[in-house]
C-alpha cells in the first residue's frame, strides 16, 4: 500500500466515498507485481494502482465494492485455469493471494493512512520518511499500526504497538519477526506464535490452532544514484533511472556545465566527484543500494573517482567510453591499487549492448543495466531466448564509438 498512499490522499478527505485497498499479500510462479503490491478502490468505482497488469482487476475491483458494502474485510485467491485461460485468472501460470481491506471513516485503517500522508510532506517525493505500516490480516479485522524510522525500531517499542493488534499471547513473537524485517527494509507477512485471539474477541477467547498473520510493509528513502559529468548523456540518464525510484545527484567540477537549471529532475553538485563521492560516504548518506554512473571522459574526474567507487559497497559503478578508454582507465586503476576484485565490479564500458548511439538510447542501455544489477540477472539475454521465470526471487556528445 506505501507506493500508492500518496495517491490516496484526497480520497481521506471530509465527506469523501469510503474505499478499499486491495494488497498482494502471497505470490507465486510467474506473477507481475510483488507482495505488498496495492489497488485501491472507491465506493464510486473510481480506481488507483494495479496488481496485475490487468488479468484481474476486473474480479478485485468487484470484491473490493463488497468489502466496503459489508464493512468486512477478506481475502481472495487468483490463479492460472486450464480449463479457462480467459475466466478470471492469471494466465501467466502464477497465484496471487489478495487482501481486501475496506478503509472506513475512523476506523484503525483509514487513521493509519492520515498519519502515512503526514510523514510524507512533500506528496510524490522520492525523500519521503522511512516508515512501516503493520496490518493484521487474518480474519475480518481492521488494525493497522504505523511504525516512525523503521531501521531504528527495538522490539519493545513494537510489541508495546502490537499489542492490541495480536493480543499478549502473540505479541513476543509477532515483535521479533516484525522488527527483524524493518531492519532489513523488507515487505512481506509474517505469521506469529499460536495462542493469539481470534480478531474481535479478547484475550481469552484464544484459539491455539491459528497463529497470526501479519503484512508487513517498510518504506526506505529512496536509493541514491550519482551521475558525474554534466553532458547531454548525464541529462537524459538523469530521467530514465529517476523512473527507477532513485534520488538522483548530478555531480562536476565546471560550474559552467554543472547548471541546475539543465537538469531539474536531479540534485546539481558543483564539486570534484571523487570529494564529493567520499563526503557522502563518510557521512553515512550511500549504502548498497547506491549507485554511481561516471561519463566525464576524462581521467582527471574518473580515475580518482572510480577508485573510490570500487572500494565502497555500492550496488553499481558503471563508466561510459570506448573499449580503448576502457583498457587506458583499467591500467590507471591497477596503477592506483584498484585490486582485480574491484575491477570486477566495474561496468565498463556502461551499459547493454543495444547498438545505442543518442542519449536517450544510451540511457535506456545503462537504466537496463542497472535493473538487471539489482535483481541479480548477470547474463542478460532476450526472454524470447530463454526459458526461466521472468520475474526474479530479486560536455558535447561524445563520438559514437564512445556509446555502449
Amino acid at each position: 500500500m506505501l507506493h500508492i498512499v500518496d495517491r490516496l490522499v484526497p480520497w481521506l478527505g471530509p465527506g469523501q466515498p469510503p474505499f478499499a485497498v486491495a494488497t498482494v499479500v502471497a505470490a507465486s510462479g510467474s506473477v507481475p507485481r510483488p507482495v505488498g503490491t496495492a489497488m485501491a478502490v472507491r465506493a464510486d468505482g473510481a480506481v488507483l494502482g494495479s496488481l496485475s497488469g490487468g488479468c484481474v482487476e476486473g474480479a478485485v475491483h468487484d470484491a473490493a465494492l463488497d468489502a466496503i458494502a459489508t464493512g468486512q474485510s477478506r481475502r481472495e485467491t487468483f490463479g492460472y485455469s486450464d480449463a479457462d485461460a480467459f475466466a478470471v485468472g492469471l494466465s501467466c501460470g502464477g497465484t496471487l493471494d489478495v487482501h481486501v481491506q475496506p478503509v472506513l471513516p475512523g476506523d484503525d485503517a483509514a487513521r493509519a493512512l492520515a498519519t502515512l500522508a503526514a510523514s510524507t510532506a512533500d506528496p510524490g517525493s522520492l525523500g519521503a520518511a522511512p516508515v512501516a505500516l503493520v496490518r493484521r490480516i487474518d480474519g475480518p479485522a481492521r488494525t493497522a499500526v504505523v511504525v516512525d524510522d523503521p531501521a531504528r525500531a527495538d522490539e519493545a517499542t513494537v510489541a508495546a504497538a502490537l499489542h492490541d493488534v495480536v493480543g499478549e499471547a502473540a505479541t513476543g513473537a509477532a515483535a521479533a519477526q516484525v522488527v527483524a524485517l524493518l531492519h532489513a527494509g523488507g515487505t512481506a507477512t509474517v505469521h506469529a506464535a499460536h495462542g493469539a485471539p481470534r480478531p474481535g474477541t479478547t484475550d481469552d477467547a484464544c484459539d491455539e490452532s491459528e497463529p497470526v498473520t501479519l503484512l508487513v510493509e517498510t518504506r526506505l528513502p529512496a536509493p541514491r544514484f550519482l551521475v558525474c559529468g554534466a553532458n547531454d548523456f548525464a541529462g537524459a540518464l538523469v530521467r530514465h533511472v529517476r523512473l527507477l525510484g532513485y534520488r538522483v545527484t548530478l555531480v562536476d567540477a565546471r560550474e559552467v556545465f554543472a547548471d541546475a537549471r539543465r537538469f531539474p529532475e536531479a540534485d546539481v553538485v558543483v564539486e570534484w566527484p571523487d570529494r564529493y563521492l567520499a563526503a557522502e560516504a563518510a557521512a553515512g548518506r550511500l549504502d548498497e543500494r547506491s549507485a554511481v554512473a561516471v561519463l566525464t571522459h576524462d581521467a582527471k574526474f574518473d580515475v580518482p573517482l572510480l577508485r573510490l567507487a570500487l572500494d565502497l559497497p555500492l550496488a553499481y559503478v558503471g563508466a561510459m567510453g570506448s573499449r580503448r578508454s576502457h583498457r587506458q582507465r583499467v591500467e590507471a586503476l591497477r596503477a592506483e591499487g584498484v585490486t582485480d576484485a574491484g575491477l570486477a565490479r566495474l561496468r565498463s564500458p556502461i551499459g547493454l549492448d543495444l547498438g545505442a548511439v543518442t542519449p536517450e538510447e544510451v540511457a535506456v542501455s545503462v537504466a537496463a543495466e542497472v535493473v538487471a544489477v539489482r535483481h541479480g540477472r548477470a547474463d542478460v539475454a532476450p526472454l524470447s531466448r530463454t526459458d526461466g521465470p521472468i520475474h526474479g526471487a530479486a560536455p558535447s556528445a561524445p563520438n559514437p564509438e564512445e556509446a555502449p
